[in-house]
């Protein structure tokens, strides 16, 4: 960010020299890559200061920013211009309109009219300001567009509004097969995916990015649109890096922009064309979505915490005075602590580690001495390591090898296995990615290529397993859980019951106390009868199954291959940390087995979580004995053998009392899952 001192010091008194002005800056957080002097071709003497600004920082890419640091850290007053605007005539809204259809990539757009303006050079003064810091003077309603973005930070527009086709503005998704010409006189094609301003009839710029050619200001124009509005951080970020087309405007809205200046910027922007253009301002501002608003959730600020996390000891008054300074709003405080409300133009304050490093760069980092003693603290492990750990733990005692795999797969990889259906990938088009060019969907394909090159050298049948994410959807507003899933997948060369087995031993040791269930899955990938989605709580956890030979082949696989993927939020909700254990048994156990023939849609876990709930305290246990279809059995049938264990802590068990327990469990099978036992 390159700003002019000159400019600087119209917001902010400024010392005289201009080392330690650069000085307190740099060692503030913003750090001088150069600064040296403009004054060829300006009226005045003038420095430019090239600053390096951090990508949290978007409230310092506009001179008011730079000023607002500069007043906090000499302790002067601000100075931000008021904006009075003199509106007169008709309202803005009898002459043009503002409709949003994509409010997902355009929450707010502001458009203020301008009728009578004088297209000529600018004034002395403007050009020298935009001169300063390397920026070409276009005309008098362009620069002054200019000037304010480089102001504020908030990037605006100027359309010709006779040019727009219906005096109508259109915030909308771009249509397949649009193409718009910038104001650079280049042709861009254009995708759905990007956001763009329409006329009536076409688009007339690239949102967040660049205006179009076709409604640019020329010397022909008299009136004027002035947008102010705010975009998508990460649509515009995606239509510049598929355009290959940046601008300060696309650098800015990329880092995202305070809404809560939109207004203020725009009448800025009118006072300013009104001054060097002339003109009539209509009345009011037509405005289309939801004004942002003001309101952020406040941060505790523990005056403790400072010298824990610095190794000195700041005061609190100063830490409160510094923080109010930088524009936090003191809701309450006590001895110990106080609460703040961040200003809207500070993203980056979210949490107290933020505060207490505003404080420590305000205080000045060359006051920590360098052999300042810090208390080691302990990290605690977050829930999600723990879940994590507790996996890898799991599979590894189940004979599972973990593997790190990339997350770029090709398109025929891709192919291999699609467990969600047919979903768009997120492809990247740089050249280092020509083939495998696409996030993964599932960790399936990046698994069997890892137990593919196995095998070419010489470890045959790798059992193999690997916690990462995947990458659903290029959605926007999309949680994280849902759009870029952590997930467990696992291939393997045991049977599709073996490895089912495995798979309820991870869920046993995880959550003991969930009901894990199976249902058939018809997954084109799986051999017919070897597929099934797994419930936990009667939620999809995931899906396994033995994949087919055309999968096998196209994998270059020789032997059988069984495969299981498992989402872990699910798990990570039901996980259960801590374990209670019971002594010793100082009794014996007594078993029964019971062989039910059972309906066909009845599960091993329904059965076995019946047994359950009828047997009471007295069950120990049970255990799977053999399931049997057959001509004693009717077609629609089939037979489980559950072996029951009966104990109890503090006697043995006598053989009236396990009877007993056996009737209930009986009675309660044939009551709610038609079972019969069997001879």
């Amino acid at each position: 960010m390159i700003v002019s001192k000159n400019w600087l010091a119209e917001y902010v008194s400024l010392p005289l020299n201009i080392e330690e002005l650069t000085h307190r800056l740099t060692m503030s957080g913003l750090n001088l890559e150069e600064f040296h002097d403009v004054t060829l071709g300006l009226s005045m003497p003038d420095v430019a200061i090239d600053l390096e600004v951090t990508s949290n920082r978007p409230d310092c890419l506009g001179h008011i920013g730079i000023a607002r640091e500069v007043s906090v850290l000499f302790e002067k007053p601000l100075t931000i211009p008021p904006a009075t605007v003199t509106e007169s005539g008709p309202a803005a809204s009898t002459v043009t309109s503002i409709a949003i259809e994509c409010p997902d990539l355009c929450p707010e757009y502001l458009g203020r009219v301008i009728r009578g303006v004088k297209i000529g050079p600018s004034p002395t003064w403007l050009k020298d300001r935009l001169a300063a810091v390397g920026i070409n003077s276009v005309n008098n309603v362009v620069d002054v567009t200019n000037f304010v973005m480089l102001e504020c930070g908030q990037p605006l527009h100027a359309f010709d509004l006779e040019r727009l086709h219906g005096k109508k503005i259109i915030v909308r998704r771009a249509k397949q097969g649009e193409t718009i010409t910038a104001i650079d006189q280049r042709q861009y094609a254009l995708t759905p995916q990007m956001c763009v301003i329409a006329d009536a009839d076409r688009p007339v710029a690239v949102a967040g990015v660049m205006g179009g050619f076709d409604t640019e200001i020329s010397a022909a124009t008299t009136n004027v649109l002035i947008e102010a509005a705010s975009f998508a951080s990460l649509s515009v970020r995606a239509t510049a890096r598929s355009l290959k087309l940046h601008s300060p405007s696309s650098y800015r809205f990329e880092r995202k922009v305070d809404r809560q200046w939109l207004d203020w910027a725009s009448r800025r922007c009118c006072e300013l064309i009104l001054k060097v253009a002339g003109g009539t301002l209509l009345t009011g501002a037509v405005v289309a979505g939801e004004s942002g608003t003001a309101m952020r959730d406040p941060v505790t600020f523990r005056f403790g915490q400072v010298s824990r996390l610095l190794g000195i000891e700041i005061a609190a008054d100063e830490c409160v005075n510094i923080l109010q300074r930088l524009g936090l709003k003191g809701l309450e405080r006590s001895a110990d602590a106080a609460t703040f409300e961040p200003p809207s133009w500070r993203p980056d304050l979210l949490r107290e580690c933020d505060l207490i490093e505003e404080v420590a760069r305000i205080h000045g980092y060359e006051h920590i001495p360098i052999d300042a003693t810090l208390p080691v603290v302990a990290t605690a492990r977050t829930l999600r390591e723990r879940v994590v750990d507790a996996i890898r733990v799991q599979l590894a005692a189940s004979g599972l090898s973990e593997a790190l795999t990339m997350s770029f797969v090709s398109e025929q990889q891709r192919q291999l296995f699609r467990p969600e259906g047919e979903i768009s990938p997120v492809a990247v088009s740089h050249s280092s990615r020509s083939h495998e060019n696409q996030l993964r969907q599932s960790l399936i394909p990046s698994l069997l290529a890892c137990r593919r090159q196995n095998e070419r050298h010489g470890y045959a049948n790798a059992e193999l397993f690997e916690v990462a994410r995947v990458y659903l959807t290029a959605g926007l507003s999309q949680p994280e859980h849902q759009a870029e899933p952590l997930t467990i997948g696992i291939v393997s060369g045991r049977s599709f019951a073996v490895l089912l087995g495995v798979v309820e031993l991870l869920a046993a040791k995880l959550a003991p106390h969930a009901v894990l269930t199976t249902e058939p899955a018809s997954h084109p990938e799986y051999l017919a009868g070897r597929g099934a989605v797994v419930n936990l709580n009667e939620k999809r956890w995931g899906w396994l199954g033995e994949l087919n030979r055309d999968v096998l082949e196209r994998s270059d696989l020789q032997d059988a291959v069984c495969v299981a993927e498992l989402r872990l939020p699910l798990i990570e909700e039901l996980f259960e940390a801590s374990r209670s254990y019971a002594p010793l048994p100082r009794f014996p156990s007594i078993s029964r087995d019971l062989n039910f023939v059972i309906p066909e849609s009845v599960s091993w876990a329904q059965l076995s979580e019946t047994v359950f709930k009828s047997a009471g305290s007295l069950l120990l246990g049970t255990s799977f004995g053999g399931q049997y279809r057959g001509k004693q059995i009717d077609a629609d049938r089939k037979s489980y053998l559950i072996t029951c264990r009966f104990m109890a802590s503090d006697r043995t068990l006598t053989t009236e009392e396990v009877e007993t327990v056996v009737k209930q469990i009986i009675a309660s099978c044939e009551t709610q899952l038609s079972a019969k036992l069997r001879a």
